[in-house]
């Protein structure tokens, strides 16, 4: 019997149009390595949908396309029938599930754990590394505790904050969004207050960041399979003096693949993106934003749910990254069986307490 693989994108964030681009674009990859695929998408209003017309971006032409709202049962989802969904129409075991939600708690650890708790395997990142990744300050918390160069910053969370920035210019980006949605450069106090307005009308707080006119942006993907952790080479990425939303994703940026570094530069950026893989235990297709200064190389962000999964820096065609895909889920399955067989420990000790013991009167 074919093993439904659920995939889940959309979601309650700004980029859940980029996230429908990768989400279609995984399902259908799945399905033409013969996999019986599940598309799950959340729509901005919050409600789970599934249904096959979910799997073909075309349909979201004119908005989001009709679907079924669906439920969470052990070890699958129950599609809802009724236009209230009050009862069940289907129960889909799922095998295993990926994650293709760009931003929000969808990527910061939400469907992580909606995964564990309905027992279902996942093949992208645990809890933990998208929780802590999806916020640019906890980021860099977790980076300074591996001994990682990541830039300095002021974390703020109120417009009053911004007294205590005194070198200009800088670069101010919401915490928690991607995509780089809100992130300006203000060269004076005036600019950095009403940069900061429009970030907290986005997010609940701002992380200011000098500015580096000179900088390289480079990126660098990774997985883990079979317990071992592999990086791709890496891409210099050209925009403005920002690399903004348009030149990600319409066309008015640039990228250089493979990336015209020394071998040292090379070697030092993925030696840094598997340290930190194998350190933290990170699963799923993960990448790796790095800014290189003259001789200095920091570590900027972790993307545990990059644009297209990052297929572009990991395989040569999309049948090749279908072949991925689908070692990184057996490779999941796997892993949820081991996690699955360690014993749970049960004391006895609620028998030692008499019934009624908790009354408050």
């Amino acid at each position: 019997m074919c093993k439904n693989i659920a995939v889940f994108f959309g979601g309650v964030s700004g980029e859940n149009e980029i996230s429908v681009i990768t989400g279609t674009m995984v399902c259908n990859v799945l399905k033409r390595c013969g996999k019986c695929v599940l598309p799950v998408y959340i729509a901005q209003s919050g409600d789970f949908l599934c249904g096959e017309k979910l799997s073909d971006i075309k349909n979201f032409a004119g908005g989001v396309p009709s679907g079924n709202r669906v439920a969470f049962v052990n070890g699958g989802i129950a599609v809802l029938a009724g236009r209230a969904g009050k009862r069940i129409k289907r129960v889909f075991p799922v095998g295993c599930a990926v994650n293709c939600c760009h931003g929000g708690w969808g990527e910061g650890g939400g469907i992580s754990g909606l995964c564990a708790a309905m027992s279902v395997p996942l093949a992208s990142a645990g809890m933990f590394e998208s929780s802590a990744f999806m916020d640019k300050y906890l980021t860099k918390i977790v980076l300074k505790g591996l001994g990682i160069d990541t830039l300095e910053c002021e974390y703020l969370r109120d417009i009053a904050g911004a007294t205590r920035i005194n070198n200009f210019p800088v670069m101010v980006k919401p915490a928690s969004l991607g995509s780089s949605i809100g992130v300006v450069r203000a060269d004076n106090r005036r600019e950095l207050e009403s940069a900061l307005e429009v970030v907290f009308r986005l997010d609940t707080a701002a992380v200011v960041e000098r500015y580096i006119p000179r900088r390289r942006e480079i990126n660098c993907a990774a997985y883990a399979c079979g317990g071992r952790v592999v990086t791709s080479p890496c891409e210099e990425v050209f925009g403005g003096e920002i690399l903004s939303y348009d030149d990600k994703y319409s066309g008015s940026g640039r990228r250089v693949f493979p990336a015209q570094l020394t071998p040292a530069e090379e070697e030092r950026i993925r030696g840094m993106t598997a340290e930190v893989c194998e350190r933290l235990g990170v699963r799923g297709i993960v990448r790796f934003d790095y800014i290189i200064e003259g001789e200095n190389i920091r570590l900027c962000e972790v993307n545990t749910v990059p644009g297209s999964l990052s297929h572009y820096l990991l395989a040569k065609n999309l049948e090749e990254f279908g072949a991925l895909l689908v070692r990184l889920i057996d490779d999941a399955v796997l892993a949820f069986e081991k996690d699955r067989s360690k014993l749970l420990v049960n004391t006895g000790i609620i028998n030692n307490f008499a019934s009624n013991a908790c009354k408050l009167k």
